[in-house]
């Protein structure tokens, strides 16, 4: 075990023992983004999720999602579906320096709202009762106006990335991302794991209990990435300091208020 690595597990480990010894947990999820079909990749991720019992929130692009998908999470007792936007697709100015985002304000609202309930129903219609009604906006970029309009499509749920805690009951968000996407798609590595790790824990210490997420991409990962979850998981997966949700719960409003 590296120094780094070691140095990782004694202090999340430190921080979960904090929470126990005063009779709190942190609270947990796992979301992983842009499934469409069975790989290797996914098949370890949910050997992972199965085997510490942890559910992990897939974002699936609704376009392009397969039958064999919907087959295999069947089979998968940890594995449920959120909706990753319609098809994955910017459609914002990258001449004119805009970020990447599906559901930015480069979409004609109407247009985009009959695309997306195209993808809610596609989504139903695979997974049934594995499909939670809850958007993850590719990129992690939404409009505001395409949000307030989501609750009337019969999609409450919102999913981005960000460490700021938001009121409404049913926006429930990652903070924690396993990747470095810049240069080389790869591992954060276990310095800044440690580092954010630390920033978020420590912020519960001191405030409610908005759950914890985490972030990873299954179809990029590398085996530092598949290292780090399985070393994670073996700690705050069975530390009395920790509690998973079950991922329906936090999108019902369930969990307790953010």
């Amino acid at each position: 075990m590296t120094q780094d690595r070691k140095r990782f597990t004694n202090e999340l480990t430190a921080h979960l023992d904090w929470f126990a010894e005063r009779g709190r947990k942190v609270r947990f999820w796992w979301r992983d983004d842009d499934a469409i079909e069975p790989t290797p990749a996914l098949n370890r991720l949910l050997e992972l999720a199965n085997r510490h019992g942890v559910d992990v929130a897939l974002a699936v692009i609704p376009k392009t999602a397969t039958e064999a998908l919907a087959k295999r999470l069947s089979a998968a007792p940890h594995a449920l579906v959120l909706q990753h936007g319609f098809q994955h697709r910017n459609f914002q100015r990258k001449d004119l320096g805009e970020k990447a985002a599906e559901l930015g304000s480069r979409r004609v609202p109407d247009e985009l709202m009959a695309q997306l309930a195209e993808g809610k129903t596609r989504l139903e219609e695979l997974f049934g009762d594995k499909f939670i009604p809850a958007m993850v906006p590719p990129w992690n970029r939404i409009d505001p106006e395409i949000s307030r309009r989501l609750p009337g499509l019969g999609l409450p749920g919102l999913s981005s990335f960000t460490w700021h805690n938001f009121p409404r009951a049913h926006q429930i968000q990652s903070h924690i991302d396993i990747l470095k996407w810049k240069k080389q798609v790869r591992f954060i590595g276990w310095t800044s794991a440690r580092l954010r790790f630390d920033l978020q824990l420590t912020r519960r210490r001191n405030t409610g209990p908005e759950p914890l997420g985490i972030l990873s991409h299954h179809l990029v990962h590398d085996e530092g990435c598949f290292e780090f979850l399985e070393v994670f998981l073996d700690i705050a997966a069975h530390h009395e300091g920790a509690e998973w949700p079950n991922a329906k719960s936090l999108f019902a409003g369930t969990g307790g208020p953010l």
